[in-house]
């Protein structure tokens, strides 16, 4: 270097880009080299893009008057580029997993994430638990249910216990005041009236009724006596009609009735069958305490063709 020259390495003649010009090749600029810089020789090393450098390779050069090869295209990996544990005697870098990996997955993903099995057989516990509780209650309802109706069947019910009515005060009283019933071979015959046995079907002791009633005049009369108290009484006649109605009257102590005695064919039998006809009919009358005179009998008017069986006594006025 001469007076006058201070050459082509000065700060200020340092230019990484000399080469691309004609006074710069005159003073010797040269192109980038593996050594150099972009200017003059032994000026400062070329700055690299990001990952074009390869770790203990030498950085291909391209030729003169070329741009060096960038990366490839975008997506593809990049040839100049490798990672430095994929070198030989590199130590490989530890893979670190991730603290929880989501889905149903088997292996170790699920890392410290919730315990789902163990939520699983919470669950279950807690159904089944539920379901017992709830088969206990309703087995207790139905012991429970079952008591009391053992309960009920062994108390019988209002309805039960008012099923069968009591006894009127007319049974009642004639039940035990023990009124009388008269046959017909006991009581008085007036007129044309007479015993007979021949007709089946009377109630009277040993069959024997009263026949020949069917004459004005005829009658029977019944003295009653023990007549507990003064009172309404029910008179009973039974008897039978040859299959149509009849009536005769009724005198009680000398008074004859207003009502009539009614002997119709209650029980349906067939015209000039006794046999068949035997049924009963009654009267409402007022007797005294004591003795009494009941008389039926055929008078003027009557319809009397009938055969009389017995006469009975209720208390009160009833049907």
């Amino acid at each position: 270097m001469t007076s006058g020259n201070n050459g082509a390495t000065t700060p200020e003649d340092d230019d990484p880009f000399g080469y691309l010009y004609a006074d710069g090749q005159a003073n010797g600029a040269q192109p980038p080299s593996g050594g150099g810089g972009y200017g003059y020789p032994g000026s400062v090393n070329r700055v690299r893009a990001v990952g074009q450098r390869q770790y203990g390779q030498q950085q291909p050069t391209a030729p003169h008057g070329q741009i060096p090869q960038q990366q490839g295209t975008y997506g593809q990996p990049n040839a100049h580029y490798a990672a430095p544990e994929t070198h030989p005697g590199a130590a490989p870098t530890a893979q670190q997993q991730p603290a929880y990996s989501g889905g149903s997955g088997s292996g170790g993903g699920r890392g410290g994430g919730p315990n789902t099995k163990g939520l699983l057989i919470g669950a279950i516990a807690v159904v089944a638990a539920v379901v017992i509780g709830i088969g206990v209650a309703m087995l207790g309802g139905d012991e429970d249910k079952g008591d009391k109706d053992n309960e009920a069947d062994s108390t019988p019910t209002q309805s039960q216990q008012s099923t069968a009515p009591s006894p009127s005060n007319s049974n009642s009283q004639a039940a035990e005041e023990d009124l009388p019933t008269i046959d017909a071979k006991a009581l008085a015959l007036g007129g044309s009236a007479v015993t007979a046995s021949d007709v089946k079907g009377a109630q009277a002791d040993g069959g024997v009724y009263v026949q020949g009633f069917n004459q004005v005049g005829s009658s029977v009369t019944w003295k009653v006596n023990g007549i507990p108290k003064s009172g309404k009484y029910t008179v009973y006649v039974g008897y039978s009609v040859p299959g149509k109605d009849q009536n005769a009257t009724l005198t009680v102590n000398g008074t004859p009735a207003n009502t009539p005695v009614d002997l119709k064919n209650w029980a349906h039998g067939p015209e000039g069958d006794y046999e068949k006809s035997w049924t009963k009919t009654y009267n409402w009358i007022q007797l005294n305490k004591g003795t009494n005179t009941i008389k039926v009998s055929c008078e003027q008017g009557n319809q009397c063709d009938a055969l009389i069986d017995q006469l009975w006594l209720v208390k009160g006025w009833v049907k």
